[in-house]
């Protein structure tokens, strides 16, 4: 209910209540109504002091009056004031939210915060990586300013609310939400704003893939078929399993893999792999694409670095950071990490 309707609300009490008052008097002292009225506010204000000799009944009526009207309007002013408050703190820290969501430049839109898309935003966060969460639901776009995300109560198939939340120089967008329809519509309506950004979506059955690709989604996820797929790599090859889940989650940082490209002002061009894997170690340069788009799998240690192609390596978030530094490197709207010229 929003403060507006709680304003109508503590009106319509006051007035019922100073009505309730002067009908009192009225009846029990059988004053007119201005009278009434008059005694009826010394009363609830406590200053004291009557307007005629009181009968006993008056009497009483004032007593109760006097404990029913303090109490109500004390409670009533108590929340206006808060109510206030809440609307001018609400309105500033939106204010600053919405300043911080335009500065955001190569980030994802994450369209959704339910189960799904919570633990997206816990590893982008982990990952330390700008996001901007949009979500209709209140309770959802609560939960997420609490968890300190930049968020956006609106509806996420909407033109404006996407370019609010800067798709046009995002790096991706990522629709979690349960509904396949709405995540179709999300995916529609950012693919027509941005032709080249990078979509990945969620969906709940096999039905939804076909009309999500069609929509424009780039990679699509099947939240339960992956959740059953690993339950079954458990159950059959428990000790891999672990393995890579060790490896990709190590205690000392995260393993990613990652495409770094070559430009003309790269520091690694003439370089080997064995050169690279010293400066950088604990990287693995896992394959190179050639500039003629050629990929080398698993490339021999002599191999050498040359301009216009990538690596792909493998290695800590830190560690990849500092090969990119060599790279001069930031990321285009789709997610590849590019050249910056």
């Amino acid at each position: 209910m929003g403060n507006r309707n709680h304003y109508i609300i503590w009106l319509s009490v006051l007035i019922a209540l100073f009505a309730f008052g002067s009908a009192g008097y009225m009846l029990i002292e059988h004053w007119d109504f201005f009278d009434s009225f008059y005694m009826t506010v010394i009363t609830i204000a406590t200053l004291g002091g009557e307007t005629h000799p009181l009968t006993g009944n008056g009497r009483i009526f004032t007593i109760i009056l006097t404990l029913v009207g303090v109490g109500t309007v004390i409670y009533i002013l108590t929340s206006i004031v808060q109510a206030t408050l809440e609307t001018e703190f609400g309105s500033f820290r939106r204010s600053r939210m919405e300043a911080r969501i335009r500065r955001l430049n190569n980030h994802f839109v994450l369209c959704g915060y339910g189960r799904v898309g919570e633990a997206i935003a816990g590893t982008l966060k982990k990952q330390k990586s700008g996001f901007v969460v949009i979500d209709h639901s209140l309770n959802s776009f609560n939960r997420a300013v609490q968890d300190g995300c930049l968020s956006i109560m609106d509806d996420a198939t909407n033109h404006e609310v996407l370019k609010r939340a800067g798709i046009e120089k995002a790096r991706g967008l990522i629709t979690a939400f349960g509904d396949d329809a709405y995540n179709t519509y999300a995916v529609l309506t950012a693919r027509e704003i941005n032709p080249v950004l990078t979509i990945i979506s969620r969906a709940n059955n096999n039905d939804a893939v076909r009309r999500l690709k069609q929509a424009g989604a780039t990679h699509i996820i099947l939240p339960e078929v992956i959740g059953g797929q690993q339950m079954a790599r458990l159950a059959l090859r428990p000790s891999t399993v672990q393995f890579i889940e060790t490896v990709l989650a190590d205690n000392e940082g995260e393993y990613l893999v990652e495409e770094v490209y070559i430009d003309e002002n790269s520091t690694l061009i003439g370089k080997t792999i064995k050169d690279l894997e010293e400066k950088f170690a604990g990287v693995r340069i896992m394959a190179i694409r050639e500039k003629d788009g050629d990929v080398l799998i698993s490339p021999t240690l002599n191999t050498t670095i040359e301009i216009g192609g990538s690596l792909t390596a493998f290695g800590t978030m830190q560690q990849l950071q500092e090969i990119e530094g060599c790279c001069s490197l930031t990321r285009d709207s789709s997610g590849r990490i590019v050249p910056d010229l």
